[in-house]
């Protein structure tokens, strides 16, 4: 039995940078794909693609039992980070410590029923095309895909001056068969604009409850990345209870693992030794 890995839980339309730069002392860093990227696959037709938050963890928890990993160390970054933050709250038991990139990032639908500032809507613009027909359209068209994958990394990271490989590489995951229906029914989960399954009401009530994450954890703060909350981390520190650091990265836009990844790996490891910190009485 492994007492604990590295589990990097990837975003919505990115990869893993560089899992070796990690300074490995634990046996393994496993870098598994959400559902819809890559090499996933669903085991039959019929079933309904879900993408809501509490699915989307118990993946990862599912992945953990089989390969006998009852603990590890957990990062992501955007949906990752909502993932990972979801397993803390809900199964601490299962996480030595996180690396959350923007912090708290546990989604309330209600609450994501209120409007945002205007410069906030105008940043989340993608997610009002995913609400219609078009959007939805554009994302079953590879090409259309691609261009409004690329154009939102450009966007979210304005200093960041990838080159062709480099989205080429990543925009392969997007090639999946489900990965423009489970991209559309997240955001329109979130929005509220369409139902989830009621096997997972229970979880999500309690993460509609916005549950305090009391495990070990690093969080990380984008300073370019035009979907950081203003005041460095301050919004969301009381929503960790547990021994906590916060970092904010300067220069760096919102894709931390490949625009930052030294600094990630470092943040893994240094999360790893949160663990052995006595929390707070």
């Amino acid at each position: 039995m492994i007492t604990y890995d590295r589990l990097f839980v990837a975003g919505r339309w990115t990869e893993p940078s560089s899992p070796e730069l990690l300074d490995i002392r634990s046996p393994h860093v496993i870098v598994p794909y959400l559902r819809g990227r890559g090499t996933t696959r669903f085991l039959s037709d019929r079933t309904f693609r879900n993408a809501q938050q509490s699915a989307v963890a118990l993946d990862i928890v599912a992945l953990m039992d089989a390969l006998e990993i009852e603990r590890a160390v957990l990062a992501g970054f955007d949906w990752g980070s909502r993932t990972a933050d979801i397993i803390a709250a809900l199964w601490p038991e299962r996480c030595r410590a996180l690396v959350s990139v923007s912090g708290y990032l546990i989604t309330d639908v209600k609450a994501n029923l209120q409007p945002l500032p205007a410069k906030a809507e105008h940043t989340w613009w993608y997610q009002f095309s995913f609400a219609t027909e078009r959007g939805r359209l554009a994302m079953e068209d590879r090409d259309r895909r691609r261009d409004l994958t690329r154009l939102v990394w450009e966007e979210v990271s304005p200093a960041w001056h990838f080159d062709d490989a480099t989205f080429d590489r990543t925009a392969v995951a997007f090639d999946n068969p489900d990965y423009a229906a489970i991209v559309i029914h997240n955001y329109r989960w979130r929005l509220g604009l369409t139902e989830g399954e009621r096997r997972y009401d229970d979880l999500e009530r309690k993460l509609a409850a916005r549950p305090f994450i009391t495990v070990p954890t690093l969080t990380l703060d984008a300073e370019r990345d035009p979907f950081t909350a203003p005041g460095d981390g301050s919004g969301y520190r009381d929503s960790f209870t547990g021994v906590y650091e916060h970092r904010t990265l300067a220069g760096i836009g919102h894709n931390v693992p490949q625009e930052a990844p030294e600094a990630f790996a470092r943040a893994v490891v240094d999360a790893d030794r949160l663990a052995a910190v006595p929390s707070p009485s």
